[in-house]
């Protein structure tokens, strides 16, 4: 491996690469005469539109300050605080005498939220009221399965992000490598670890090739991977709903229900800790995540790929005037971002859901997935982490609910906030007094111009 070198090109011809960028390119590439800016735009067929101001904005939000992402949740958390207490009968009683004895609402302000959260740790990471550890530990196990597809998801999502495409068709991805990977895992006979291996890949496959339609419509046309996307999520639903319902293709045979077999045991996941205790759903798709993980973070980091990936999402104009295919970037990326989705679309089916699936099969992860991207600031860890909060929101929201009589709905709302502080940087920084990193080379710059 050769020593990281600086992407050679006419600085003038596009935006400043950033530092990270420039500084990780894993393998020197050979000197080659780089067309000027004047040549490359006389090519009508490498064409590529400038960076939009709706571009710009999203990849500051999608990779901006890490801090933010923190203080987002902390936000969230505090104003679901609000919305616990609000809604809870004791509070609201105590509200009607607070001038006379204002004691009684601060206490029963404090049991709501105390009891609320402590419900939600007790639900998602640690239950202290089980007799023994293997008991106490399964809410980590829920929070864990809850948070594989979200990882898996979140990963594509952000892939995406890097090269400047918003991947919202997650839902559609999901649906077709389902479908495949569910018809393998229930129509085909195949031995033990091959099964599954087979089912795994068809829908990984499924997923990629689906995705890839937005990818080469915005390659080919210019099309809008927004809009292509969103749309395709119309097209794989009606189509695996149409499927469901048409006898020999996905619906279970003798039944009118639109629902599929079980999968056959050979292809489903394994479980992970069937040894300590039965009735754990933890699977082999959460080590298959981890595994996603490192892979992407290898990808992004390591390999010359990932350096024209990011290239190409910082401007690519001036990637492409560097010497890289720009449109094969956008299709590339479309197909390890819908590989990322489809592998959490065949988690649900040989993972979680293995007695049959329908069109819900999704749960609305697709979207998740993109707020666990943006938590994440698309980067591969950062997106691991976001996914096990968001696991963890789903699994101590149940439990919320059935110990406080909190709403679910409050969890909801708490997820939301935390994209809509992550969106609103600004925001964050006038709420907590700190500083725009914008603007801080402008003051060290005149600071030392008043030493001198």
């Amino acid at each position: 491996m050769s020593d990281p070198t600086e992407p050679r090109g006419d600085a003038s011809a596009g935006g400043d690469l950033d530092p990270d960028v420039a500084i990780v390119e894993p393998g020197a590439i050979a000197p080659e005469p780089v067309p000027s800016a004047s040549a490359a735009s006389k090519a009508p067929d490498d064409d590529v539109p400038p960076p939009s101001k709706w571009h710009t904005m999203l990849r500051q939000i999608a990779t901006g300050n890490a801090l933010i992402s923190v203080l987002s949740v902390v936000l969230a958390l505090l104003v679901g605080a609000i919305m616990i207490a609000f809604t809870d009968e004791r509070v609201q009683e105590t509200a009607g005498y607070f001038f006379a004895r204002p004691g009684d609402m601060l206490f029963a302000v404090w049991d709501s939220v105390a009891g609320a959260y402590s419900a939600l740790f007790q639900g998602s990471i640690y239950n202290f009221r089980r007799d023994t550890f293997a008991a106490g530990i399964r809410p980590l196990t829920e929070t864990l399965t809850f948070a594989t597809p979200l990882i898996a998801g979140g990963l594509g999502v952000a892939l995406a992000f890097r090269v400047g495409m918003f991947n919202i068709g997650g839902r559609g991805q999901m649906l077709i490598a389902a479908s495949i990977a569910g018809w393998i895992g229930f129509a085909v006979d195949l031995p033990w670890g091959l099964h599954m291996l087979v089912a795994l890949v068809g829908g990984l496959v499924g997923g990629a090739l689906w995705a890839a339609i937005a990818g080469v419509l915005k390659a080919r046309t210019g099309a809008h991977e927004v809009i292509v996307t969103i749309m395709l999520n119309y097209v794989a639903f009606y189509l695996v709903s149409w499927m469901l319902r048409t006898p020999g293709l996905l619906q279970a045979p003798g039944s009118s229900n639109p629902k599929t077999p079980a999968m056959k045991e050979n292809a489903t996941f394994p479980g992970l800790l069937d040894w300590l205790a039965p009735g754990y759903n933890l699977h082999l798709g959460f080590v298959i995540a981890v595994a996603a993980t490192v892979l992407v973070w290898w990808i992004l980091n390591r390999s010359s790929l990932g350096f024209k990936f990011r290239a190409v999402g910082i401007n690519p104009n001036a990637a492409r005037v560097a010497g890289i295919n720009v449109k094969g970037m956008y299709v590339y990326a479309m197909l390890i971002s819908g590989a990322l989705l489809g592998l959490a679309g065949v988690n649900q089916v040989l993972g979680t859901v293995t007695t049959g699936f329908t069109a819900g099969i999704d749960a609305g992860i697709g979207f998740d997935a993109i707020t666990v991207a943006l938590l994440g600031r698309s980067t591969p860890w950062g997106t691991f982490a976001a996914g096990i909060l968001f696991g963890a929101f789903k699994a101590g929201g149940f439990s919320m609910q059935a110990a406080e009589g909190v709403p679910i709905e409050i969890v909801l709302v708490v997820q939301s906030l935390i994209v809509l502080f992550i969106a609103a940087p600004p925001l964050v920084r006038t709420i907590f007094g700190l500083p725009d990193p914008s603007k801080q080379p402008k003051r060290r710059k005149a600071a030392k111009e008043v030493a001198k």
